[in-house]
């Protein structure tokens, strides 16, 4: 991955530095969490105790998330990085660790990696976040960081699942949690490339608790926007794998669908910077809730893999565009000295909604129909675009 040219207010180098100290410490937490599942379903456990570990990787950013925020607004970038590779690093060995025991041990080992590798990506995201965002001097400048910004995330989930995946078939869990242990080790390095911030950034005094900061116009109705499209891209990763399965595709073939979708997000994202200045947060944030209500209500019917497919594509552009948008907005509407803790407040809905979210669409799932979990979440993302038309970012 290549340096980009200076993308508004930041330099090339200092944005690939914000993009691979992202990528580092996610990277590594992807690769954990494709791989302890698949550890612990070998040592016997169960479909649920797998799900609890699961769960474990979201809810420290929900339970830390705040605290992360205040750190990072008091603190700037680099003593948050630093705290945040120690805390994957920790993580990662205490995977490592339990390579070398058995039973509940091994699974309380995982565990705990589980709950400290979530934790150290999540204070590293953030502070990445409110670094990037300080860069910008207009909403142009802020989609086209954030669009950058928004590779890491892809690239993750790709860099560190492959990478676990070879390295655990060519020589077993602890070489592939060994090789993990490398990936924090980026984000520490690049971080020297990123200026330190003067006093002066952090010297205004921060006023109320955080839960006040939804008080502020039109952050309520951003984190509403945010938690509608963040529940449609959990109900694509859950429904899409069922309906595949209840059409008789193969896995490899359900892949490709889901794999099309984040061909889509990183193809989008690639584009956005391009486009910034023709774009406007409100609209984009409104077109992407109706294409993606149109996508879901598509769903169901879809017949064939390259239908679905296509789809997941256009789906993917609609997601995709979402991020930047909700950035730029989140950063226009809070004051500069509270900009971390409005993006620990978006990390909590997104990381709520990731684990809460998949356990009730079960559930509903089973109750109704992946057909109706399509219909009934579309609706409500495409409704929500109407009190969406009343921000003002």
């Amino acid at each position: 991955m290549s340096e980009p040219a200076q993308v508004g207010g930041v330099p090339g180098r200092v944005l690939f530095a914000l993009i691979i100290g992202q990528l580092g410490l996610h990277a590594a937490m992807a690769g954990l969490r494709m791989s302890s599942p698949l550890m612990a379903l070998q040592d016997g456990r169960s479909a649920w105790t797998v799900g609890v570990l699961m769960a474990l990787f979201a809810v420290a950013p929900v339970l830390l998330a705040m605290h992360a925020g205040r750190m990072a607004d008091r603190h700037g970038y680099h003593r948050p990085v630093r705290a945040a590779v120690g805390v994957t690093l920790i993580g990662v060995c205490v995977a490592i660790f339990s390579t070398w025991a058995a039973g509940w041990l091994q699974f309380t080992l995982l565990c705990a990696a589980a709950t400290l590798t979530g934790a150290g990506t999540n204070l590293g995201l953030i502070a990445v976040q409110r670094t990037a965002g300080h860069w910008a001097t207009d909403s142009v400048q802020r989609m086209r960081i954030f669009s950058w910004l928004g590779l890491a995330p892809s690239l993750s989930n790709v860099v560190g699942p492959v990478l676990a995946g070879f390295v655990i078939d060519a020589a077993g869990f602890r070489a592939a949690f060994a090789v993990m242990l490398c990936l924090p080790l980026l984000s520490w390095f690049y971080a020297r490339r990123v200026p330190r911030s003067t006093p002066s950034s952090h010297a205004a005094a921060r006023e109320g608790t955080a839960w006040d900061l939804l008080a502020l116009p039109g952050l309520k109705r951003l984190m509403l926007v945010n938690l509608l499209l963040s529940a449609c891209w959990d109900v694509h990763t859950f429904a899409v794998p069922v309906l595949g399965h209840d059409r008789g595709f193969s896995a490899s073939t359900i892949g490709l669908v889901l794999g099309s979708f984040t061909l889509a997000v990183t193809l989008v994202r690639l584009a956005i910077p391009a486009l910034a200045h023709r774009m406007h947060e409100v609209t984009v944030l409104r077109a992407a809730m109706l294409a993606t209500g149109v996508v879901f209500a598509a769903y169901p019917f879809a017949a064939s893999p390259w239908v679905m497919a296509l789809l997941a594509m256009l789906l993917g552009v609609a997601l995709g565009s979402v991020q930047p948008m909700i950035m730029s907005g989140l950063h226009h509407l809070t004051p500069p000295p509270r900009h971390g803790e409005a993006i620990a407040l978006r990390s909590i809905v997104i990381n709520l909604s990731s684990s809460v979210l998949p356990l009730v669409f079960g559930v509903a799932g089973a109750a109704v129909g992946v057909a109706s979990l399509f219909w009934s979440v579309g609706a409500a993302t495409a409704a929500g675009s109407w009190p969406a038309r009343r921000l003002r970012i």
